[in-house]
């Protein structure tokens, strides 16, 4: 595992002690990785939601009225 040595403003070091300081992270380490693992999940999941609109603009735009695409969505959801 590699080292990486991070500069805080003393605010933000109080509060990644006190996040470990009360049981739920074993270190600073701990809290760190896991704010990095959640911030990559984010990223993943913005850029598939980004994929997806992209695609969605590619297929092109449907002629129905939103009480169509409603009821359809409804019919959907019922079956």
């Amino acid at each position: 595992m590699a080292t990486m040595n991070i500069s805080l403003p003393d605010q933000m070091k109080a509060w990644v002690e006190a996040q470990s300081a009360d049981g739920k992270y074993a270190n600073s380490s701990d809290l760190i990785r896991d704010l990095i693992r959640r911030e990559q999940i984010k990223q993943e999941k913005i850029a598939a939601m980004n994929e997806k609109i992209e695609e969605a603009y590619a297929s092109g735009f449907s002629g129905k009225s939103i009480d169509q695409v409603m009821a359809d969505a409804w019919k959907v959801a019922q079956s």
